[in-house]
């Protein structure tokens, strides 16, 4: 994460730095429904590679929005979770679905409302 003096000046910015790109957001996605282990976050994100994934899991960790819970057991377990500061994504993250089942509906011509008005 950025020192706090490196923080953009603009709070959508800040947003979109942590977690602006396609990974965050649908390793966000997963964890919203709950804990899981890196092979289920893996199966649950198509496309991801173990890389990208590893990448984007320590970065959010490092940021403070999930939790990474090693048990000491034989093979090791890890889990990762989200903390509060990430769950607190979680309206964020439910508009934007709706925004996106309303644009789909939308260019599918199921619906001819404008989006976000009901």
């Amino acid at each position: 994460m950025e020192t706090k003096k490196e923080l953009p000046a603009c709070p959508v910015a800040t947003t979109v730095g942590l977690i602006g790109n396609k990974w965050k957001l649908l390793i966000l996605r997963e964890l919203l429904t709950g804990t899981k282990r890196f092979g289920e976050l893996r199966s649950g994100i198509e496309g991801i590679s173990q890389k990208v994934l590893t990448q984007n899991l320590r970065s959010m960790e490092e940021d403070g929005i999930i939790k990474r819970q090693v048990f000491a057991e034989v093979p090791p377990r890890v889990e990762y979770s989200l903390n509060d500061l990430g769950n607190s994504l979680r309206p964020i993250i439910s508009v934007m679905e709706e925004w996106g089942l309303g644009y789909k509906a939308l260019i599918n011509g199921e619906s001819n409302q404008l989006i976000g008005n009901k």
